[in-house]
C-alpha cells in the first residue's frame, strides 16, 4: 500500500512542479514589464461621456466641446515624431540671434487662412510662454538672447492647444551664447513638468488646461523599493489662490474662471507630496478670460460652429461643400411684410376731419333776416303766430293761447299755415335754425313788451266787429 502512494507521487509532483513554476515566471515577465513602462509613451483619450466633476469650490471638470471632441477623432491616427535640427545639442553661438529649425513627421502642420487655426507645434525657450510654430519651412528667429545657457522645447499640438503625447512628440535642446552657465539647464535624470496651457487671452468656457511630462513614470502606486520617489507623483494647479490635484497626465477642462485676469500655477509633486526641484517644474501663467469672444476657438468652444464647418483646422484639403446647399432662408416673408404698405388711405382721412368743422354754422347771422320773414306779406297775422312761443315766458297767457285755434275759423288761418311749409319747402333749414336764435335772442332783447301790446290791438278789433 504504500508502495503504491509512493509512485502516485513521483508521477504527480513532477507535473505539478512545471505548472507552478510557468506561472512564476509569467508572473515575474508581466511585472518587469509593467515597470519599464514610462509616462512619455502615454497619450490619454478624453472620455467623451465623462461628467462634470467639482475639481474646487470655485473650479469644475467638464467634459471637452462636442466640436471638439469629433474633430479629435480625425487627429487620432496621426503620431507626430518631432525633431530640432538647428541649434544641436550643447552648441556655442556667438551671437544674440539664433534660429531654430524644426522636423515634423506624420502630422501636417498648418494654418487654416480663415479659421486662423491648425496643427502647429508649441516652442518654449527657457520657460518663458509658448510661441505657436505653423510653418516649418521658415526657421524660427529668437533674438536678444542673454549669453548663457538656453533650453528650447517643443511638441506638437492640436489645432485647440492640446498636446499630442505619444512617444515622439516631444524634443528638447541645450545651446549656449557665448558661454556656459547654471541657468534654465534641467536635470535629465529627474522628471521635468513642461507648462502648456492656458495663456493668453480666452473668449469662452471651458478653458483647457495641459501640460507635457518627461522622465515620469507611470503611477504605479507604492513600491518596495525606498529609493523610488515619483512613482506615485502629482500635479497641484493653482488658480487664483485656490490648489486642486491632478493624479493623470491628461489634458483638463475647467470651468469657473472669472473675468478679467487670472493666474495659473502648476507644480510638480513627488509621492511625499513636495515640489520636485528641477529647472521648469514651477511654472506661473496669466490668463485673460473675456466671456463672448468672437474667435473662432471661442465659438467652437460654444458650439456656436458645426464640426464640418470647421473640418479644415484638421483636414487641409477638406474643402466645406456642404455650405453650398442654404437655401434655408428661403422662408423670406419680406414681400409679406410689404403689405402693411396698404395703410397709406390712412394719410386720405386727414382732409375728413377739415370738413366736419364747417364753418357754415358761424353764417348764423342769417337770423337777422328773420324780421323780414315773408310776414309783411300777410297783414298782422302771420307775424301773431311767430311769438306764440314766445306765450310760454309768462304762465297766465298760457290758457289764452288755447282760443287761437278760433282764428283758424276764419279765412285767414291760410297765412297760418303757410310760414309751416315754407320751413319744408326751403332746402336750407334756415327757417327751423331761425327760431332758436330767437329765443337765445329774446332775453337780449326787449322786444317781448310790443308783442303783447299787439296781439290786445288784435283781440280789440276782433271785438269791435262784433257788436
Amino acid at each position: 500500500m504504500n508502495l503504491w502512494c509512493v509512485k502516485t507521487l513521483k508521477q504527480i509532483l513532477p507535473r505539478s512542479l512545471t505548472i507552478i513554476k510557468w506561472l512564476i515566471i509569467l508572473v515575474f515577465v508581466l511585472n518587469l514589464n509593467s515597470c519599464a513602462e514610462k509616462a512619455v509613451s502615454q497619450d490619454v483619450s478624453i472620455s467623451p461621456t465623462e461628467k462634470s466633476q467639482p475639481t474646487s469650490q470655485q473650479f469644475t471638470e467638464v467634459a471637452p466641446p462636442e466640436v471638439i471632441q469629433e474633430l479629435r477623432s480625425t487627429l487620432e491616427v496621426y503620431r507626430p515624431q518631432v525633431t530640432i535640427v538647428t541649434p544641436q545639442l550643447e552648441e556655442i553661438i556667438p551671437d544674440t540671434k539664433v534660429k531654430v529649425q524644426f522636423q515634423v513627421k506624420d502630422l501636417p502642420v498648418f494654418k487654416d487662412p480663415k479659421l486662423q487655426l491648425g496643427p502647429h507645434l508649441h516652442v518654449i525657450l527657457d520657460n518663458q510662454p509658448y510661441i505657436p510654430v505653423y510653418d516649418l519651412s521658415q526657421p524660427l528667429v529668437l533674438s536678444d538672447l542673454s549669453p548663457g545657457t538656453h533650453t528650447v522645447r517643443v511638441f506638437a499640438t492640436r489645432p485647440w492647444g492640446e498636446s499630442f503625447k505619444n512617444e515622439g512628440a516631444y524634443a528638447q535642446t541645450k545651446f549656449h551664447i557665448f558661454t556656459k552657465t547654471d541657468d534654465n539647464s534641467p536635470d535629465s535624470s529627474l522628471p521635468l513638468l513642461t507648462y502648456s496651457t492656458p495663456q493668453g487671452s480666452y473668449g469662452a468656457e471651458p478653458i483647457l488646461l495641459d501640460f507635457y511630462l518627461t522622465n515620469a513614470p507611470l503611477r504605479l502606486g507604492s513600491t518596495d523599493n525606498p529609493n523610488d520617489l515619483f512613482s506615485d507623483w502629482r500635479i497641484r494647479c493653482t488658480i487664483n489662490g485656490e490648489s486642486f490635484v491632478f493624479d493623470r497626465w491628461q489634458a483638463v477642462y475647467l470651468k469657473g474662471f472669472q473675468p478679467g485676469n487670472n493666474w495659473v500655477k502648476l507644480e510638480f509633486l513627488d509621492n511625499q507630496g513636495n515640489t520636485v526641484k528641477n529647472a521648469f517644474n514651477t511654472t506661473v501663467r496669466l490668463v485673460n478670460y473675456q466671456p463672448k469672444g468672437k474667435d473662432t476657438l471661442s465659438r467652437i468652444i460654444r458650439d456656436e460652429l458645426k464640426a464640418d464647418e470647421v473640418r479644415s483646422i484638421v483636414d487641409q484639403s477638406y474643402i466645406p461643400q456642404p455650405l453650398v446647399p442654404t437655401p434655408t432662408p428661403e422662408p423670406q416673408t419680406i414681400p409679406q411684410r410689404e403689405i402693411p404698405e396698404v395703410v397709406q388711405p390712412q394719410p386720405t382721412e386727414l382732409p375728413q376731419p377739415e370738413v366736419t368743422p364747417t364753418p357754415q354754422v358761424t353764417e348764423s347771422p342769417a337770423p337777422e333776416v328773420i324780421p323780414t320773414t315773408q310776414a309783411t306779406e300777410s297783414p298782422a297775422p302771420a307775424p301773431e303766430v311767430i311769438p306764440t312761443p314766445q306765450v310760454t315766458e309768462s304762465p297766465s297767457p298760457a290758457p289764452e293761447v288755447i282760443p287761437t285755434p278760433q282764428v283758424t275759423e276764419s279765412p285767414l288761418p291760410a297765412p297760418e299755415v303757410i310760414p309751416t311749409p315754407q320751413v319744408t319747402e326751403s332746402p336750407s333749414p334756415e327757417p327751423e335754425v331761425i327760431p332758436t336764435p330767437q329765443v337765445t335772442e329774446v332775453p337780449e332783447k326787449p322786444e317781448t313788451e310790443p308783442l303783447k301790446s299787439r296781439l290786445g290791438k288784435y283781440f280789440q278789433r276782433r271785438l269791435l266787429p262784433t257788436p
